[in-house]
């Protein structure tokens, strides 16, 4: 199995599939590097594609300490991803937590991603929702702690944002959360705390997204309301953004829409590789 090391010692597993132009895949809370599967057999015929587990994912390493998991962490292990690779530069699509990742890689390492995607992103960023956003980490922390999965699974996948995927594609659900169960309770409840209830609020870093220059594309669906402002709200601040809305879908978006989703990435990479996407007319 393919492993690298990052700067901290962490084992991270991950997978290289494809030839061309790089794009890596930063996954969910609630996902793992084979929930881009869809993405990964659309994109391989064209694209070198390359995904990973999470430190705290299996089989990538579970650290236990609390110190080894941060937005920052996240944020560096794509970039140790890459290095290890030998990949100066990619098109770097993440979904929720991947994407909140995705979105601090690019406004630190501006020159090694091409294009960045932005899906199911700003859960908990909305001022008005942090309150709530912090008691609920704290929350789901223990369930996963007290419960282990696949139980604790069962409930966490089972959130408002899940059921349209359900609805729509019960085998296609049930295979998410076959996977969600074969997570690790305790890397879950240790990212839970670290990565996800101390990152920065979207609302906090304004200055850093209007001077962002990557090709941003933002996806959402419109049923997955605590993403759908926030989705807003970065459109409005990325000079180089757009926005994408897929009608009657939840937050589980690059598994409930594959087909969507995949040929919305389409368009915007080919728009990028041919320096057609932007026009330039947003004050920066």
């Amino acid at each position: 199995m393919p492993y690298l090391e990052t700067d901290d010692a962490v084992k991270l597993y991950y997978e290289d599939t494809g030839a061309g132009k790089p794009m890596i895949f930063v996954h969910e809370f609630a996902g793992n590097y084979r929930t881009w599967e869809p993405q990964v057999r659309h994109f391989s015929r064209k694209y070198r594609c390359v995904t990973f587990n999470a430190r705290g994912y299996p089989p990538s390493e579970v650290p236990a300490e609390e110190s080894r998991y941060s937005q920052a962490r996240a944020r560096d292990d794509i970039k140790a991803v890459l290095d290890h690779l030998g990949i100066a530069q990619a098109h770097v699509v993440g979904h929720s937590m991947g994407a909140f990742a995705a979105l601090h890689f690019c406004l630190s390492y501006p020159e090694r991603a091409e294009s960045v995607v932005l899906a199911g992103c700003g859960y908990g960023a909305q001022p008005s929702a942090r309150e709530r956003f912090l008691a609920l980490t704290a929350e789901t922390a223990e369930l996963f702690r007290r419960e282990g999965n696949p139980r604790a699974a069962q409930q966490y996948g089972r959130s408002p944002g899940r059921l349209q995927f359900e609805h729509k594609d019960p085998r296609g659900y049930a295979e998410f959360a076959a996977m969600l169960g074969e997570n690790s309770a305790e890397g879950s409840a240790l990212t839970m705390l670290n990565v996800q209830r101390l990152r920065p609020s979207l609302w906090d870093l304004q200055d850093s997204l209007k001077a962002l220059r990557t090709p941003t594309l933002i996806v959402t669906g419109d049923e997955d309301e605590p993403c759908l402002e926030p989705g807003l709200f970065l459109k409005r601040l990325i000079p180089n953004a757009g926005l994408v809305v897929i009608p009657m879908s939840g937050h589980t978006i690059n598994s409930e829409e594959s087909a969507r989703f995949n040929a919305e990435l389409d368009s915007f990479l080919a728009a990028v590789e041919l320096k057609r996407w932007g026009w330039g007319g947003k004050d920066g």
